[in-house]
């Protein structure tokens, strides 16, 4: 699917304005010549450089020119003298507060004005007209420290909700995650029937006493790592906690004691990355694994009890586990009790809901366009809900004009965090950890250094493309708090934000979870790396082959495009080559070691692709994502052409993702497990190890390998290219992977639909299953715990919007 966001034309509102000057101050003929000099540089845009021209002409002599805008009419004219007339020293730039400089340009709606150095810095893409009929200030997408610092400034929301939409979307939201709901009670209300077995008494009877949990603690099971919701075992000797997906693994007998895992990969030296000849290794780097003997006993006693876990699994193997919980007593079978009784009064109360709110829309929206407005949003919407549920991607574009035009210049956030109040941020700006694509591994850089390498490109010594990336920037998970505007800015970019919204999304399970309870880090998170159109095959500025556990949107806010000269292109061909050889001689060496016991000799590069059919990649075709073969635009009824699709084709891809379909899951792994010496990772060395082929996320599949994925399995991806402005969504349970053709800064959030909870819980099992230090392992969603609250606080929102109609 791909949904358009229509361009918002701004008309011109503002009459036509005359350029003059106000002689201000008597100056030197030096100062005079250094005002000449600053003159010339404005030359960003034929506005500016007509503009120049004009001061260029004026003869007047000693005097400093102070730009004046003045209308036509009277009464923008008396608002310029006013302007004129602020303060004792009325020229102070906004953006960099200084008083010395010789232009500014004043704003014709409020006391402010800018000087024209930061013009030009700042706000490139604005001519002087542009800020002199509404400065940045006035547009609200001034960016400078004291703007980039507020918070509050803007409307997050680009649309509000009526009262009976709020009603409909609490009902679907409780009609998905009741039946889920219903299952967690079923797993707990077996475990009181277990303890009650082992008490001798009824389940009404038993005694569960309340574990004690701080406001900023998580409880989370020793054994896989599963966020514990409320019922658990815990040893009353050394406190260690089972969760109940483990005591019933335990009864049936295939619990999996899981070793830590211990992958080391060596550094074999830059020429070897290249193509070239490893650096000698030492013995004592060689790969290991950790060992649990699998012969270790664990199980449970007839009646249902289960000892504490043994010393090798980290427990003490002496006491029985006693039934502990949470949450009060019989509280979320209460919560199960009221949901579906509340589903029941909505059935004969949102007929009444309904009349009131087309009596109060039919006075709220005679106007035609505001009527349009709200179908094309349904319209949308229907869509979205149309294709979502089915694990379909979906693309949007032009999302940014939603917002004000903030900067989204890395250059810009950087300056914002540099004046951060918080002195411990503020001092972590002059360096950034940032990812060698090459070596996959953490490399120290200064921050200018890297952004410069963002605009201009970086190479090796031998001209190779370097690729950096920095991945959750600013290093915090506090992204609201160190660049609280362009947060802003971000969420009101957003579309469907019923779902998207990470404060107030109505439709969003991740803000539901009350204020006493620690919150998962769900972003926004800002992506920045470099990028080049070629695929190098090496050290490419990739996101390699993942599964996220929650619902994602990940927009493109700015992009730079790096050109390779025809030396690099020659180079680069040549390292290909070089590349070829060393994969061509290590796959041997693999084959021959193999091959060893049955005699077969080594097949040479010739002969295998004399025996194997190959597809050329005129064969390979690449579809873009559609609704029944066209594309439909958001917030445009079907059939309704938008002007920003016209100007849209204009801007090239910065982006190649590339996603599978959940049902493709299986048949993507068993070809990753196949092919896995193929692949490189740390240090460009082959995958040592396969745990999860996705989950281990060491795998990018080339245009090569997606030949061959199609060829032996019949698997391909959508696959598309992300451009300036346009939002991805990426539903749960999806495997992707990206590739930057260009230098991109991308903001992403995650958020958790209740149409694809079926799939975090999935994701959550298949994580716990992983082994222990396995990066991925960690549930760090917790989404049984969501469901409990947002059901909880569903029912309390739409209970109190059927009382106040």
């Amino acid at each position: 699917m791909e949904v358009v966001v229509p361009r918002q034309e701004q008309s011109n509102q503002h009459s036509e304005v005359k350029l003059e000057f106000s002689r201000c101050s008597k100056r030197t003929s030096k100062l005079l010549s250094k005002k000449g000099n600053e003159t010339k540089k404005l030359t960003a845009s034929n506005k500016k450089r007509k503009f120049e021209e004009d001061l260029l002409i004026d003869d007047v002599e000693d005097e400093e020119m102070f730009i004046l805008l003045k209308s036509k009419t009277r009464s923008r004219a008396r608002r310029m003298e006013n302007v004129m007339d602020v303060g004792p020293n009325p020229r102070k730039c906004h953006q960099c507060k200084k008083k010395e400089r010789p232009l500014f340009v004043p704003c014709t709606k409020c006391p402010e004005m800018y000087c024209m150095r930061c013009v030009d810095k700042w706000y490139p893409d604005m001519s002087v007209e542009e800020i002199a009929a509404s400065c940045p200030f006035c547009r609200k997408n001034c960016n400078c420290n004291v703007c980039l610092c507020t918070r509050g400034m803007i409307k997050t929301s680009n649309r509000d909700i009526s009262n009976y939409e709020k009603a409909q979307y609490l009902q679907y939201m409780i009609n998905l995650i009741l039946p889920f709901l219903k299952q967690i009670c079923h797993e707990q209300s077996q475990e009181e029937q277990i303890e009650a077995k082992i008490q001798g008494k009824s389940s009404f009877e038993i005694e569960m006493p309340q574990s004690l949990c701080g406001t900023d603690e998580r409880v989370y099971c020793d054994h896989c790592a599963t966020s514990i919701t409320d019922l658990h075992r815990s040893c009353p000797n050394c406190s260690y906690e089972l969760c109940l997906s483990c005591c019933r693994e335990i009864r049936d007998g295939s619990i999996t004691p899981w070793a830590e895992l211990k992958i080391q990969y060596v550094n074999r030296g830059y020429d070897y990355m290249q193509g070239g000849d490893p650096l000698p290794v030492s013995c004592d780097l060689e790969t290991s694994e950790a060992h649990i003997d699998q012969s270790t006993v664990w199980n449970a006693k007839s009646d249902g009890s289960i000892r504490c876990a043994p010393k090798e699994l980290g427990g003490c193997a002496s006491a029985v586990l006693e039934l502990r919980r949470i949450l009060p007593h019989g509280w979320i079978s209460d919560l199960e009790a009221r949901a579906c009784n509340m589903l029941k009064i909505w059935e004969n109360e949102h007929t009444t809901l309904q009349q009131k709110e087309a009596v109060s829309s039919y006075t709220s929206l005679r106007n035609e366009a505001i009527r349009e407005d709200i179908d094309d949003h349904n319209t949308g919407m229907l869509l979205f809900q149309k294709h979502w549920p089915n694990g379909e991607p979906i693309i949007v574009r032009d999302v940014l004009k939603q917002g004000t035009g903030l900067s989204w210049k890395p250059m810009v956030m950087w300056r914002a965090l540099c004046e951060n109040m918080v002195s411990e941020i503020s001092s972590k700006m002059s360096e950034v950890k940032a990812i060698d694509c090459l070596a996959n591994c953490e490399v120290e850089i200064d921050t200018h250094t890297f952004f410069k390498g963002y605009t201009e490109g970086r190479t090796y010594r031998n001209l190779w493309p370097e690729m950096l990336k920095l991945k959750d920037w600013p290093p915090s998970d506090k992204f609201e708090d160190l660049l609280p505007r362009h947060c802003d800015e971000f969420i009101r970019s957003l579309p469907f934000q019923e779902y998207s919204d990470p404060r107030a999304g109505i439709l969003n399970l991740a803000v539901k979870l009350p204020a006493h309870v620690l919150k998962p880090d769900m972003g926004p998170k800002t992506y920045i790396a470099y990028g080049i159109k070629e695929e190098l095959g090496r050290g490419d500025s990739v996101t390699k082959l993942h599964c996220d556990m929650s619902d994602a949107v990940n927009i493109l806010t700015h992009t730079a495009e790096v050109m390779l000269t025809d030396e690099q292109h020659f180079i680069i061909s040549k390292l290909k080559e070089a590349h070829k050889a060393q994969d061509e001689r290590e796959q041997c060496a693999q084959e021959r070691v193999a091959n060893s016991l049955n005699g077969r000799p080594c097949t040479d590069k010739k002969e295998r692709i004399k025996n194997k059919e190959v597809l050329e990649p005129k064969d390979m075709e690449k579809h873009p994502i559609e609704i029944n073969g066209k594309i439909f635009p958001n917030d445009v009824p079907e059939g309704v052409t938008s002007p920003a699709t016209e100007n849209e084709s204009m801007e090239t891809g910065s982006a190649l993702w590339d996603i599978f379909r959940r049902e493709d899951s299986e048949k993507l792994e068993t070809y990753l497990r196949k092919h896995s010496k193929e692949f490189r990772h740390t240090y460009c060395s082959p995958v040592e190890q396969v745990v999860h082929p996705i989950h281990d996320q060491c795998f990018y599949l080339t245009s090569e390998h997606k030949k061959k994925l199609k060829e032996e399995f019949g698997v391909e991806p959508w696959t598309f290219e992300q451009k300036l402005g346009e939002a991805v969504f990426i539903p749960a349970g999806c495997p992707h992977q990206v590739r930057n053709l260009k230098s991109c800064t991308k903001v992403a959030v995650d958020f958790v639909s209740p149409e694809n909870i079926h799939e975090c819980l999935r994701l959550t099992n298949e994580f716990r299953q992983l082994p222990k230090n396995h990066k991925a392992r960690e549930d760090k969603l917790e989404i049984k715990k969501m469901i409990v609250y947002a059901v909880d606080q569903a029912v309390k929102d739409l209970t109190a919007l059927l009382k106040g109609s």
